[in-house]
């Protein structure tokens, strides 16, 4: 059976440039004979072991047993690194990839599933390093942690002006409490606190930017998608959520792509105080953007569907029943709106999920990401869980992608204990 070892320690070692050691180390040893039995048995279905791109690399000469046996090491190392997921099945072998760079160097491609695990555990990326004797294939594999530094007003904030701090520490808990350090919590919770501080002084200063800079501090990407979404005439349904500062990247994004101004919807419902509610809703209009009322407005989000339009639909608040079915979020039953699948469903309009984060650098991202296939189920009422799971699983994505910069505030497990 393959061999291997597992360490993981309680919090990340840093090094003085910032750069992050590993916090776990899995070694895993193949017999190359083994593989070639397995390659001999299943000749036309290796797609169920490797990629496509997996089996490309390894190519056709003597040495493709031993490269497709380094690369099955690897992956096995890969789930040793996160055993609970690997005993749950939530992760498989085929969710980890081994790609090569331009100078040849191996790197794991996570999948969906296998990044929001990672993510989970606050690891940034997994190092990989590959060898094979005349008889065995070996790999090693090293978990790379994220690093976060609060800003030194995120830590003000924190300690002494600890707005909705309970809900915060509540909601980070629930997602990462099981697999990292309460250290870790804290420093994740601080650096939300360092994101608000930026969003509220950006949201300042934005009104003053001239049209130029509005435009040059936002890049978009995806448009080509979105575009093509538009000509195909169905309608657009926009899956989205609190990330980064909406309000700033969508403003300003839409003057990369003007040809759709006045065809992009916002779903909201208004927020207080009311004055606050009113100038972002100005704000949108005056930007090229409608803005539709979330509750009792149905027919006229098929109607704007119908027409072609899209939908901005604002997807990781706490849905209450009959709108909101209770729906896995992050491994927790959550309060989810069905309506989006259901509209999806009626109208044939594709869902496109969208994720804006700020960089280093203090820009921002605007992405578009490319549609979701619909889950069909002949049980009407299973085909809207399913594919309500699979918008959940979405937003999941782009949270923990850029962990900090999600709107933690938000009460989003409400009515739900945390899971032990």
């Amino acid at each position: 059976m393959l061999n291997g070892v597992t360490q993981t320690n309680a919090q990340p070692n840093v090094l003085l440039d910032g750069a992050s050691l590993p916090d776990g180390c899995a070694v895993d040893t193949v017999e190359i004979a083994r593989v070639a039995r397995l390659i001999e048995a299943m000749p036309g279905e290796l797609d169920k072991l490797f990629s496509q791109r997996e089996i490309e690399d390894a190519g056709n000469g003597p040495g493709r047993v031993a490269s497709l046996a380094a690369r099955f090491a690897a992956k096995e190392a890969c789930l040793k690194l996160f055993p609970r997921e690997t005993a749950l099945n939530t992760i498989t072998a085929m969710d980890f990839s081994v790609v090569k760079d331009e100078y040849g160097a191996p790197h794991i491609v996570a999948s969906p599933a296998a990044e929001i695990v990672m993510g989970r555990h606050l690891v940034q990326t997994i190092k990989i390093s590959l060898t094979h004797s005349e008889s065995t294939a070996t790999a090693v594999a090293l978990r790379i942690q994220r690093i976060l530094k609060p800003s030194w007003g995120g830590r003000f904030l924190f300690r002494w002006l600890p707005y909705r701090r309970a809900v915060i520490l509540e909601n980070l808990n629930r997602v990462y409490g099981a697999n990292v350090a309460p250290s870790q919590i804290a420093l994740l919770a601080q650096a939300h606190y360092s994101h608000l501080l930026s969003l509220l002084k950006e949201l300042i200063q934005f009104r003053f930017l001239s049209e130029a800079r509005k435009k040059s501090i936002v890049r978009v990407e995806g448009v080509d998608g979105m575009i093509e979404a538009f000509e195909a005439g169905k309608g657009i349904l926009i899956l989205t959520g609190h990330f980064g500062n909406f309000e700033v990247s969508t403003v300003a994004g839409i003057e990369h792509f003007p040809q759709v101004k006045g065809r992009i919807h916002f779903l909201r419902r208004p927020i207080k105080p009311k004055w606050l509610s009113d100038l972002l809703t100005r704000r949108f209009n005056q930007a090229g953007f409608g803005v539709v009322g979330r509750r009792g407005s149905l027919e006229e989000i098929v109607s704007t569907i119908e027409s072609g339009d899209a939908i901005v639909f604002p997807f990781d608040q706490y849905a209450r029943r009959p709108e909101g079915i209770e729906v896995e979020f992050f491994g927790q039953a959550a309060g989810t709106y069905k309506s989006m699948a259901v509209i999806a469903l009626a109208t044939g309009a594709p869902v496109i999920p969208a994720a804006s984060w700020r960089e280093p650098d203090g820009t921002h991202v605007l992405k578009f990401f490319p549609a979701l296939n619909p889950v069909l189920d002949d049980d009407v009422g299973q085909e809207i869980i399913k594919n309500t799971r699979a918008y959940n699983q979405a937003l999941e994505l782009s949270i923990i992608r850029h962990p900090e910069q999600w709107w933690w505030v938000h009460r989003r497990w409400k009515n739900q204990k945390p899971r032990k």
